[in-house]
């Protein structure tokens, strides 16, 4: 299986305590726990490569997509978005993590605007097994605790779920539905809400278990990509 993860490799250039958290960026410590499984081939891309390190040939041989992204957003070009959104119709795989609720990819997947309320104050965050049978859930207790995170809360401004998986509270009494899976064409979306980059959220093992079930559960299936438009009756 090959995965990509994309980053905008922005915050862990400018700040010096997120550097000190994430020395090889969000996603070289995605990678470094991804990577362990031998069936899994990583590799990374940033927005500050050529195409956003996107290009046609990279993207037909993937699998699944990792994508974070927060304070540059809309430098994605939007017709890397198009060839994203295009294969995720064809059956790949997109995890979206965190502040990438608010990429241009994960809008137009959802149709909605996701947006949300926020607080950076060290909330506590228990994200709760909602849906305890699901793949992604795989490994997990009953709940997920972060002593530290950014706040979440509702209303997301995303559809209706085609599966919750988690619910986070917080210590300000904010709920917020933090794990969802869509279906969109062939592909399958996972969204995740931990993650913020000022915190060592993807150091923690229940975090990366949820990443790498997440990955699986994305995986495309053999089946070949449906055909539409004017067909042949099959009966006379």
């Amino acid at each position: 299986m090959k995965v990509l993860i994309w980053n905008e490799y922005r915050h862990e250039k400018r700040d010096e305590e997120i550097a000190k958290i994430y020395p090889e960026g969000i996603h070289g410590a995605i990678k470094s726990f991804l990577e362990t499984d031998e069936d899994i081939e990583v590799e990374t891309a940033t927005l500050d490569e050529p195409n956003h390190g996107i290009t046609d040939e990279r993207l037909a041989e993937t699998d699944v997509v990792v994508w974070w992204g927060h304070m540059a957003h809309e430098e994605v070009a939007d017709e890397i978005v198009e060839k994203v959104h295009q294969r995720v119709m064809e059956g790949m795989g997109l995890i979206v993590l965190h502040s990438g609720h608010f990429s241009k990819i994960f809008k137009k997947l959802m149709g909605t605007g996701c947006d949300l309320k926020w607080r950076e104050a060290d909330d506590k965050e228990r994200l709760w097994v909602v849906n305890p049978s699901h793949p992604i859930a795989e490994g997990i207790g009953e709940y997920i605790e972060l002593e530290n995170e950014e706040m979440y809360g509702e209303h997301f401004d995303i559809p209706a779920p085609d599966e919750l998986v988690f619910v986070s509270w917080f210590t300000g009494g904010e709920v917020f539905r933090s794990g969802c899976t869509y279906r969109r064409g062939h592909g399958k979306v996972f969204y995740f809400r931990p993650g913020h980059e000022t915190y060592p959220t993807y150091h923690h093992k229940d975090v990366q278990r949820v990443i790498k079930n997440a990955v699986r559960w994305a995986k495309p299936t053999t089946r070949a990509f449906s055909s539409y438009g004017n067909a042949k009756a099959l009966e006379q």
